[in-house]
């Protein structure tokens, strides 16, 4: 079965119809395939056996549109806990790889999962980079979010034959990030797929498991992923964009976003995506009732809960939610049955500020923290806070902390310290405009640490 596989691909691939020509030397050769599997030596049969087992409906196809919730946020939750790594002399390992920025964090999607950005044109050629140490690397970042549900965003324009890696490296990663890296991953976004990539479809198809087919989609052109993504979060590489636009100016395609009822101007009620000068203008107070009414449910009915605010939640009820709180209605959460609901709809709402609670002033202080005595440290937050952070943010931020250290206090049973909490909060706390580094990451997941942990001493007043 395998055999026929690979040669049905190869024949494809000699296609000289399957290509344009400025497709032709943008992928992986003909002989790639056959070369992949004689590299690989894998047992299929019994490949087959471990990775479909998961599911008995047969592989699901690449498939686009919208986020369905049972393909991708109906899974168990697994108590995998991890810390944030503030172990710089690991990032020092790694720094001849990391500088070539060709795996990103983009802060938050629309459902609140960690977005993991890989762009393959930013790959240098493969005579100067070790794929091994690459796929180390990899792991070494996704360590730090997997235990939170995420996304991935890959970018595919830009990979040539120069800089391509070998087939066999794509099967060895399948194989080697098991199920705690395709566990929380919720989606993988495929952005301007070739015929390519439907060939090695197809070729991997038997060896995928039903469940991890289900959360691959196609992006055909960079606004497909408005409906799912903070856009503008995201730095696209120039040679993508330009691509984008050739794609756009040759074929044309529809915009679906622009009766949505995004475009028809600020509702007065609104509360997500707004400032919160103009939510305190249009309910008289300083806590946004997004927060007020989150907070209190989940004070009084989540604090036990495995996994509150690591895991994602149903789609279409949060979507809901949020155009009733944007419509000025109080939410009742026990009716909506899902504890999770009102704990994304509190990050969503943080991550969806127009400026963020920490405001941007405060960015650059932040990460210049790591270089302050560690003695200091709380003595330097805390003059921030008090002298840098305008009185409603610092209501505000005091409101949320203060049932984070709730959170920690149930941890026993939630199994979630702050460690934990801090790699959910801390890129929902403070961004810069454009997007975050991975190295700056790390100091966001230490410094909302250090507000959780000393909690009393940060928030006196």
């Amino acid at each position: 079965m395998a055999e026929q596989g690979l040669d049905q691909a190869e024949g494809a691939l000699n296609d000289e119809a399957l290509f344009e020509n400025d497709e032709q030397d943008l992928e992986f050769d003909e002989s790639g395939l056959e070369l992949a599997a004689k590299e690989a030596d894998l047992d299929y049969e019994a490949e087959l056996e471990e990775l479909t087992r998961e599911g008995a409906d047969g592989p699901a196809p690449f498939r686009s549109g919208a986020i369905t919730p049972d393909g991708l946020i109906d899974e168990d939750f697994e108590a995998e806990i991890g810390t944030p790594s503030d172990d710089e002399e690991t990032d020092v390992e790694f720094q001849d790889i990391a500088d070539h920025k060709i795996l990103e964090v983009a802060g938050d999607d629309l459902y609140g999962r960690k977005v993991i950005v890989f762009a393959a044109c930013k790959l240098p050629p493969s005579t100067q980079i070790n794929h091994q140490r690459l796929l180390e690397y990899m792991r070494h970042v996704l360590d730090q979010y997997v235990e939170n549900d995420y996304v991935i965003v890959y970018f595919h324009f830009g990979l040539t034959s120069k800089n391509k890696p070998k087939l066999s490296w794509l099967i060895q990663i399948y194989k080697e990030l098991d199920r705690k890296y395709k566990k929380n991953l919720k989606a993988w976004y495929i952005v301007h797929p070739t015929n390519f990539i439907k060939i090695l479809w197809n070729l991997f198809k038997p060896f995928i498991s039903v469940k991890f087919g289900r959360k691959i989609m196609y992006m055909n052109y960079l606004h497909e992923l408005k409906e799912h993504l903070h856009f503008d979060q995201l730095v696209v590489p120039p040679l993508v964009l330009q691509h984008d636009a050739k794609l756009v100016a040759s074929n044309k395609p529809k915009y679906p976003y622009s009766k949505d009822g995004t475009d028809a101007g600020t509702l007065p009620t609104q509360q997500y995506g707004v400032s919160l000068h103009h939510v305190k203008a249009h309910y008289g107070c300083v806590i946004p009732p997004v927060i007020q009414q989150t907070v209190d449910y989940l004070r009084q009915n989540a604090l036990d809960i495995e996994g509150i605010f690591r895991r994602s939640a149903n789609a279409v009820n949060l979507k809901a939610v949020q155009k009733k709180f944007n419509n000025g209605e109080t939410i009742d959460f026990a009716a909506e049955g899902d504890e999770h609901i009102p704990a994304v709809a509190l990050k969503i709402f943080l991550r969806d500020l127009q400026e963020p609670l920490l405001t941007f002033d405060l960015y650059q202080p932040v990460l210049r923290l790591h270089t302050v005595e560690d003695e200091r440290k709380v003595a330097e937050v805390r003059r921030m806070l008090h002298e840098e952070l305008p009185e409603d943010n610092y209501q505000i931020l005091k409101v949320i902390v203060q049932l984070l250290t709730e959170v920690v206090d149930h941890s026993a049973m939630n199994k979630m310290n702050s460690s934990n909490l801090a790699i959910v909060f801390g890129p929902n706390l403070l961004w810069p405009k454009g997007q975050a580094s991975l190295s700056s990451m790390g100091y966001l997941n230490n410094f909302a640490r250090l507000l959780i942990d000393n909690y009393r001493q940060l928030f006196d007043r």
